[in-house]
């Protein structure tokens, strides 16, 4: 039964007319974007859990070197703590962000850890790609997951090696962009298509005048005409649009999802599906020779082999359809498991009925 409910959903997981769509969901702003931050850093306070570091030979080091900023002389040591652990931080500086300002931070291990949780995240520079420093984190992490063990066992939960400071970095330095000096402004599509970009064009240009011009398949280019940027994305981002996309059957074989767009067709097309089954089985047997005679043990092969050859679906027709409600009621007939609606699927691809982009992932 549960091909009827993979199609059940197929058929109600999508609208049945599309619906109009913000601008700003459908597109992102020339300019306005985030950056990636990266750190290297040191988590201290861990119960017992950090790098041994014998074998990251990494984090004494920068254990080292920070002790020493600190005025502790700690040259000729061996520095054998088993509470701190060497620490990847990674962040995303948004759009805009100003001195003072706090983002979200996420600290991964490096080393032999085995886990952060209780962890305490020590003062970490973030360097942007131009190698400045953007942010510096420090606080206490929130590991996203557990590990406990004893002597013949261990239990581990989640990803205890990972884990988050909300909030957890300040702004430091802020990233220039004189973003009211534009004086042309282009709104790249999420989903590149003709068709929807030629309606934002159209309705940009029916609400402001003619500001707006299609460049191609993902660009629509605004002519500000001396207008505030930030006024007139206020008003703009907030328009509705139609948008339009490809047909697409996309398929995940693993675990037997089909997802269908809403625009797929299937040409009158003829399928026959059955099953072959080959069963091969070992059962080797030991032949002894008799009490107290000459002679060794040996194993003589048994092998068992058996083909079953399943009456399938016999030739089936499917309907030409011109709605998904059809497509899903035309297969729906078949009767078949989804990992076998998955090749039949295939099949009608690649005998050109399938009106649709086909993508397996």
């Amino acid at each position: 039964m549960m091909w009827r409910l993979v199609l059940f959903l197929i058929c109600f997981a999508l609208p049945v007319a599309a619906a109009p769509i913000r601008i700003k969901d459908l597109v992102d702003y020339d300019g306005v974007r985030g950056n990636d931050l990266v750190g290297y850093g040191l988590v201290v306070g861990l119960n017992g859990t950090g790098d041994s570091l014998r074998n990251s030979p990494f984090t004494e080091e920068i254990m080292a070197n920070l002790l020493e900023r600190l005025g502790v002389n700690v040259t000729g040591e061996m520095l054998r703590p088993k509470n701190v652990a060497a620490v990847f931080v990674t962040a995303s500086l948004p759009a805009f962000a100003r001195s003072g300002s706090q983002i979200d931070v996420t600290i991964s291990a490096i080393g032999d850890a085995k886990s952060l949780l209780g962890g305490t995240l020590v003062m970490t520079p973030l360097n942007g790609a131009d190698g400045e420093i953007y942010a510096v984190a420090q606080g206490t992490i929130i590991a996203a997951g557990i590990s406990a063990e004893g002597q013949a066992a261990r239990v581990v939960q989640g990803v205890p090696t990972s884990g988050s400071i909300p909030r957890g970095a300040r702004v430091e330095r802020e990233v220039e962009f004189d973003f009211n000096g534009l004086q042309t402004l282009r709104l790249a599509l999420r989903n590149p298509d003709f068709t929807t970009a030629a309606r934002i064009e159209a309705t940009v240009n029916q609400a402001f005048g003619r500001i707006a011009t299609l460049q191609d398949s993902g660009t629509v280019q605004l002519n500000l005409r001396g207008q505030s940027p930030a006024h007139l994305l206020a008003n703009l981002e907030n328009l509705l649009v139609e948008p339009e996309t490809r047909a697409r059957v996309v398929v995940d074989q693993r675990s037997g999802t089909i997802v269908m767009g809403e625009d797929v067709r299937i040409s009158r097309v003829a399928v026959a599906q059955g099953n072959l089954t080959l069963r091969i089985e070992e059962a080797p047997q030991v032949v002894q020779p008799n009490p107290f005679s000459p002679g060794e043990s040996i194993v003589v092969p048994r092998t068992g082999v058996r083909m079953q050859q399943d009456p399938g679906t016999g030739l089936a027709e499917v309907e030409g359809s011109t709605s998904l409600s059809q497509v899903v009621a035309g297969l729906n007939a078949l009767g078949v498991a989804p990992y076998d609606m998955i090749d039949i699927l295939k099949s009608i691809d690649a005998a050109g009925a399938l009106h649709a982009e086909f993508l397996v992932r």
